[in-house]
């Protein structure tokens, strides 16, 4: 099994970034925690971060491209704005689940809206960064046979 475990906008600001929000764990320690698990499972998983959008779109391109089999992704603020990541999303055969370490539907009511989540399998939303493990393990599930 292939993953891509995808952040966006700020993510690499993870620990400095309003801990009060989203934690004091880094985005450094976000990947450990998931290749740990990746290692175990022997699952094949690659982490990239950008703050710009057509990166990301090139990114999810690619995941199709090299045979990936699920993509994890914290989209960050482009959740509630992006038409081109919905787009890049829906042009692949790639399932997305998409992640938020903070409830997206208990903050400001612009957040509530996630532009993406019509197009992905599933949302992780509110549950810090265990909802990235959460992820994986619903891919996990997946390769079982288990319908999401």
């Amino acid at each position: 099994m292939r993953l891509l475990v995808l952040n966006g906008p700020n993510l690499n600001r993870l620990g400095k970034r309003e801990p009060g929000i989203y934690g004091a764990e880094t985005l450094t320690d976000v990947e450990q925690h998931l290749q740990s698990i990746a290692e175990k499972e022997l699952i094949d998983i690659t982490f990239y971060q950008s703050n710009v959008e057509g990166a990301l779109i090139d990114k999810i391109h690619e995941a199709e491209d090299a045979g990936c089999d699920g993509i994890i992704f914290n989209p960050g603020a482009y959740t509630h704005t992006s038409i081109a990541l919905r787009d890049a999303i829906a042009s692949v055969d790639v399932p997305v689940i998409e992640v938020h370490i903070s409830n997206i539907h208990s903050r400001e009511p612009f957040r509530h809206t996630s532009m993406l989540a019509p197009v992905c399998i599933g949302q992780m939303s509110g549950f810090g960064i265990n909802g990235y493990e959460l992820a994986l393990r619903a891919f996990l599930l997946r390769r079982k046979g288990v319908k999401l």
